[in-house]
């Protein structure tokens, strides 16, 4: 009898999810099965290109690839978008205005990568030649040819560098096209594409493309395919990210090295004078004891802290993965720090370390500072409050080398540089018609909830668009969240890729 019974309820559960999906998804999904081998090549091809932002004869051949994609698929109008800075990255462009539709989407993703260094990846790895894999490598996954049979395994790996971030994005983005007119269905909205040649870089000229073409670029709404799903595995929909700028740190001691022996407790120590000055910007709680640091935070509307309650808790899941028992802020999931401003250190220096280590007192350390922002935060006084906090402490602050004249009138003397590329806040309201029709959508595709998050954690040029286009964003990712983004050994989870193809999709034939 329990037999039956849990037959009945597996078959009742299985309807329930079919009669939640639309039918577009299940014809996007069967193209993607069919097609997987074109595809596939296709990707790895593409993943085979060199797109580091600093080489502009690599990015050009990264576009001129799309391109052809794009006119591959019949899309319009293909075209590279350029700044009025000589030799800066193009955007490319293309769009497809659908008889009858009434309103625009714009599908963006960007094709540069991060810089690699080779000699960290694995063995077996080349950042550009993709290769397939089993399973992650760090859970045992293995080598094994791309199969000639279209057979793909959802849990398989593609490694290579911006396999997840964003050359998939831009994949997704096309093959979801690609899908709706070989099946014969209709978007229904007009499509346009817009895919970003140096957002890793800080995205330094986008505004001037944003200028440049501001009329061929609006829109009701801009669709963004970039970064990870929810750590829990689901679907989810992002409706800001935050901003980001940098400090550069160097503070200063003794002209030249000196024996530890005969001048330590005597000669200041500048890495000594570093760490206690970082260690001032934060409290044993994780707590930024910058003055001013959270006061001009924009709090979170009522839909948004009710989204936030339902964020699935991943705490207990990412410690276990990454192998910390406690956090920073105790006491706060990590669905809540996204949502605040923070200070990181990316790296130190200073003296030597390892076998290269010697008894000495160095004569400088430095530090970069990394701030993330939320809405409501500026990312030039968000600079400006750390450089008072350091003043604070005593420090005399220049933009340059000591001269001997500033080493004989301050004990305590610090560079700092702000960075001169900061990127501020962005969030979107959850309420907006079209933004509810987004949600429907996504809802199609899975039976699992979709997690609907007001704050990425990372860092997209969003607020640009809302400058210099006055236009709404959404971010909708589909990498998994373990991809190794910005590191060494990046990936994509074959099932992401191909679950973002019918999401990507299904937002182009919403209602």
């Amino acid at each position: 009898m329990k037999k039956y019974c849990f037959f009945f309820l597996l078959v009742f559960l299985m309807g329930e999810f079919v009669s939640a999906q639309s039918p577009e998804v299940f014809t996007i999904r069967k193209y993607g099965q069919q097609n997987a081998n074109d595809i596939m090549n296709e990707f790895t091809a593409f993943l085979s290109l060199p797109n580091v932002a600093a080489d502009p004869a690599g990015q050009e051949k990264s576009a001129a690839f799309i391109m052809a994609m794009m006119n591959k698929r019949g899309i319009q109008k293909v075209q590279l978008l350029r700044a009025s800075t000589a030799g800066a990255p193009p955007a490319v462009y293309g769009e497809v205005m659908v008889p009858g539709a009434k309103q625009t989407l714009i599908f963006y993703a960007h094709y540069d990568g991060q810089p690699v260094n080779p000699a960290q990846w694995a063995k077996e790895l080349d950042p550009f030649k993709p290769k397939l894999f089993l399973d992650a490598i760090d859970k045992g996954g293995t080598n094994i040819p791309f199969p000639a049979n279209g057979n793909y395994n959802n849990d398989w790996r593609i490694y290579a560098r911006s396999a997840s971030d964003d050359k998939a994005g831009v994949d997704a983005i096309l093959n979801a096209y690609d899908a709706i007119i070989k099946s014969a269905l209709t978007p229904g909205y007009n499509l346009k594409f817009f895919f970003e040649g140096e957002e890793e870089a800080g995205s330094p000229h986008l505004n001037e493309i944003l200028e440049n073409y501001k009329s061929l670029l609006q829109s009701d709404l801009w669709i963004i395919c970039d970064g990870p799903v929810h750590q829990s595995g689901k679907k989810q929909i992002v409706f800001g990210v935050r901003g980001d700028t940098h400090v550069d740190l160097t503070v200063y001691a003794s002209k030249r090295p000196l024996h530890s022996g005969h001048y330590g407790n005597w000669a200041p120590n500048p890495a000594m004078m570093l760490v206690k000055l970082l260690a001032s910007m934060k409290d044993e709680n994780g707590r930024v004891t910058v003055k001013g640091f959270y006061d001009d935070v924009t709090p979170l509307s009522p839909s948004e802290r009710k989204a936030l309650q339902e964020v699935p808790s991943v705490d207990e899941q990412m410690k276990n993965e990454l192998g910390i028992s406690a956090v920073e802020m105790p006491g706060t999931s990590l669905s809540d720090a996204i949502n605040m401003p923070s200070l990181n250190i990316n790296g130190m220096q200073s003296g030597n370390v390892g076998k290269m280590a010697s008894n000495q007192i160095p004569t400088f350390a430095t530090a970069v500072l990394d701030l993330r922002l939320v809405l409501g935060n500026d990312w030039r006084r968000q600079q400006q409050k750390v450089i008072d906090h350091i003043k604070a402490q005593g420090y005399y602050v220049t933009d340059h080398e000591p001269t001997d004249e500033e080493r004989k009138k301050y004990a305590k003397i610090i560079k700092v540089i702000p960075g001169e590329d900061g990127v501020n806040a962005q969030r979107t309201s959850m309420d907006l018609p079209i933004i509810k029709r987004v949600i429907e959508a996504v809802k199609t595709t899975t039976k699992d909830q979709v997690v609907l998050q007001p704050t990425m954690g990372g860092t997209l040029p969003l607020f640009l668009f809302e400058k210099y286009l006055n236009a709404k964003t959404i971010t909708v990712p589909i990498a998994n969240h373990d991809n190794n983004q910005h590191a060494e050994n990046e990936n994509i989870r074959i099932g992401n890729l191909f679950d973002g193809i019918e999401t990507m999709g299904v937002l182009m034939m919403m209602k």
